[in-house]
């Protein structure tokens, strides 16, 4: 029994330490904000994986599959499938706000509202950013320096450049390329471990959560963030439910598949830490490594449709709350902005509240101060953006796949239904 609690069924193990986190933050908030450490302290041992993960898994991907311009060509496909999903996240955003208008009667005065603490930090960041940051920060300062940092598309382009010097030396490469494979079987070992802490993570996040923005925080702002939740949930079983099916994939099972990491992201608010984990399920389900390694680690860039979905909110609740009545085609621009500004989020931490200010600053039409409306309550939005985007990467791999002609379907049905499977396909 102690040993499926950390591996079969881990997600009851990470519930159960969820709820108790819940409790203890909202009984003793002083003893739940204690907790910090253990949260942090797992999201720091996934993340330091993050970088080795995608290294090994896209250039023993790539070179494997040798043919380089079936790699751009999957490149280009998973770029336009992001960019039409995030856009579809966005605009059921600024519908929501524009219907059910929760911020009217707010009344806020943007000369009284001062902008302190953390928040003022990520006001900076966020003012000192550009729509191009991401751009030039793909660009690592050395060749070693994207693994110390931690930017996933640093890391990305250079696992990328990696693996097409090893496959244009041709049988000379092999060599290269099996070294890099057992490396990553060795670093995916190293995953399974730190997993066994899941729980402990998790009760750790959970507990500082609602500890330090528990009942209080929630009952000034529970019907935006309640809001929130549902349109998430809303495009989560609607919009991917509808592509899900139309690649003959039930969404319910395929949530079902990723229990473990969803819980996970719900409890940390970060589903960067699951990416490892990620990674190898969707390998399992059918999908070819070469894909997958391209598509999670760029999708967690270009395809992060809670924060896209949160944005169109957050903005919109903000005006509202201001008075500041926004026209269609002010609304129409701040959509175009919102889909350039997402897409540097990836390592950035508070990336939806850091990308919202350099939104606003960038506009200039809404108070950047009025973020301040809405810090209070970022945890439990950040919550809703991660399981958001995760379920939204879950898909990405899949669409792709098929889009390539390369999806092994029988595969997925068969890891769906918990029935043992072949090894994954190879593209």
């Amino acid at each position: 029994m102690l040993r499926t609690a950390f591996t079969t069924k881990l997600y009851v193990t990470v519930l159960v330490a969820l709820v108790l986190g819940a409790v203890l933050g909202l009984v003793a908030p002083e003893a739940g904000v204690a907790m910090q450490p253990l949260g942090d302290g797992f999201i720091a041992l996934i993340r330091m994986l993050v970088a080795p993960v995608i290294f090994c898994t896209v250039v023993t991907g790539i070179a494997s599959a040798g043919a380089l311009t079936s790699m751009g060509r999957v490149g280009v496909k998973a770029l336009v499938y992001f960019e039409v999903v995030t856009t579809i996240a966005l605009i059921i955003g600024l519908v929501v706000m524009n219907v059910l208008r929760p911020g009217d009667g707010v009344h806020a005065v943007p000369g009284a509202i001062k902008i302190t603490g953390v928040a003022g930090q990520y006001v900076t960041q966020g003012e000192e950013a550009h729509w191009y940051d991401f751009l030039v920060n793909i660009i690592p300062k050395s060749l070693v320096g994207a693994f110390v940092d931690g930017n996933v598309l640093q890391v990305l382009l250079v696992s990328v450049l990696f693996a097409i010097a090893v496959v244009m030396l041709g049988p000379r490469g092999a060599a290269i390329t099996k070294g890099v494979e057992r490396i990553g079987e060795a670093v995916f070992g190293i995953v399974r471990l730190v997993m066994y802490l899941a729980p402990i993570g998790a009760f750790g996040a959970m507990a500082y959560t609602t500890g330090k923005f528990g009942a209080t925080t929630l009952s000034s702002l529970g019907a935006f963030v309640g809001l929130f939740w549902l349109t998430g949930l809303f495009f989560c079983l609607v919009v991917l439910g509808v592509i899900a099916r139309l690649c003959g994939i039930n969404i319910l099972r395929l949530y079902r598949y990723f229990k473990d990491e969803l819980l996970i992201t719900l409890g940390t608010a970060n589903y960067e830490a699951v990416m490892p984990q990620l990674i190898a399920k969707l390998e399992r389900l059918g999908c070819p490594k070469p894909i997958v390694g391209l598509v999670v680690p760029s999708g967690y860039a270009f395809n992060s449709d809670g924060v896209c979905l949160y944005m169109g909110f957050a903005g919109l609740y903000i005006a509202q709350a201001f008075d500041i009545n926004l026209s269609i085609w002010q609304q129409l621009g701040l959509l175009a902005v919102f889909l350039i500004t997402s897409k540097g989020g990836a390592g950035i931490a508070g990336a939806g509240f850091v990308l919202l200010a350099a939104t606003l600053s960038t506009t200039g039409t809404i108070p950047v101060a009025g973020i301040m409306l809405i810090f209070g309550i970022d945890r439990f939005m950040s919550m809703a953006r991660g399981l958001v985007s995760l379920c939204g990467q879950m898909l990405a791999s899949i669409v792709v796949s098929i889009w390539e002609r390369a999806f092994d379907r029988e595969r997925a049905l068969a890891e769906l239904s918990g029935k043992p499977a072949a090894e994954p396909v190879a593209l």
